[in-house]
């Protein structure tokens, strides 16, 4: 379910209550934890999390790379870490140390899914988040980038 808001705040005034609380709660932990140099932006229909083209314009796709989202699915909420997709020492970590918080993990590549907030180790969400510098993203990219 892709969302036409142009801003965050419209983004959030289109979900119920209680998927509103729980998003605007992780986008907090997010922004609490993000980098400098990464921005807060609507992109692809979510909340999205991006390295700005004026600090790395060379994508594939002419648009900010994205370090993470937040979207609100038919079924489910989901995040997207992109830093955790794109290195496999990051992703070997992060399902690690999320299996040992005890919740279930429910994961794509970069898609952790969640269906209420209680299923999010928010803690780890935060660590997730902080881990990677702008810098050292935009070298994952281009070594990603390298290869294909």
């Amino acid at each position: 379910m892709q969302s036409k808001a142009a801003t965050v705040e419209e983004y959030l005034g289109e979900l119920d209550d209680g998927r509103r609380e729980d998003l605007s709660t992780v986008r907090d932990v997010v922004l609490e934890h993000l980098p400098e140099g990464y921005e807060e932006m609507m992109l692809f229909g979510m909340i999205t999390y991006a390295v700005p083209l004026s600090t790395y314009p060379v994508t594939y796709n002419k648009k900010p790379l994205m370090y993470a989202a937040l979207a609100s699915q038919k079924r489910h909420m989901a995040l997207y870490l992109t830093n955790v997709y794109g290195d496999g020492e990051v992703e070997k970590w992060f399902r690690e140390r999320y299996l040992a918080t005890g919740k279930r993990l429910d994961m794509g590549k970069s898609c952790v899914r969640f269906r209420k907030l209680d299923d999010l180790p928010l803690e780890l969400v935060g660590e997730a988040i902080a881990r990677t510098p702008v810098d050292e993203f935009i070298q994952v990219y281009e070594a990603s980038r390298a290869t294909n």
